[in-house]
């Protein structure tokens, strides 16, 4: 049997008939049941009111800093020190045995320049010990390596608290 309209075989009691579909317009817009009608339809994230936020606007919890403001930072794993100033021809075997006087070096990135395949000017040395890394900022600070001054500080630092308005 072949029809010229859409139809479907069942109506709304469930009984086998064939009615004829609803036609549908998809270029017009059909507001939603218990939708708010406005001019301008929201979508996504934060498309209807809620008060995840009220009250609370802005206000986030913070842990409280029991240790000198400033000072450096541990990474998930050590303590990190950046040294700027390297030579571009170092080898990894120049800084580390340079740096190794200071403590156990955990882990030491010296990057290259892709480019040129020289290093790129500085280098990362991490260290188990804020001590031994506290050692190594205060003892290479200023001190150079193949004729280049070094410049040696802590990666990370602490944020310093501003006081609040």
């Amino acid at each position: 049997l072949k029809h010229s309209s859409p139809r479907t075989p069942f109506d709304s009691s469930g009984d086998r008939h064939w009615k004829a579909a609803m036609d549908v317009d998809y270029d017009e817009e059909v507001p939603e049941e218990g939708a708010k009608p406005s001019g301008r339809r929201i979508k996504g994230r934060g498309g209807e009111d809620d008060d995840r936020y009220a009250g609370k606007a802005g206000k986030f919890e913070s842990l409280d800093d029991q240790d000198e403001e400033g000072g450096p930072a541990r990474s998930i794993e050590g303590w990190v020190v950046i040294v700027s100033g390297v030579h571009e021809e170092a080898q990894e075997d120049d800084v580390f045995e340079a740096f190794a006087e200071y403590g156990d070096i955990k882990n030491l990135h010296l990057n290259l320049d892709r480019r040129t395949g020289f290093v790129k000017g500085y280098a990362f040395i991490e260290y188990e010990s804020k001590g031994e890394a506290d050692a190594a900022v205060k003892g290479m600070d200023g001190q150079s390596l193949l004729d280049q001054k070094l410049s040696v500080n802590w990666a990370f630092t602490k944020a310093t608290k501003k006081k609040r308005r």
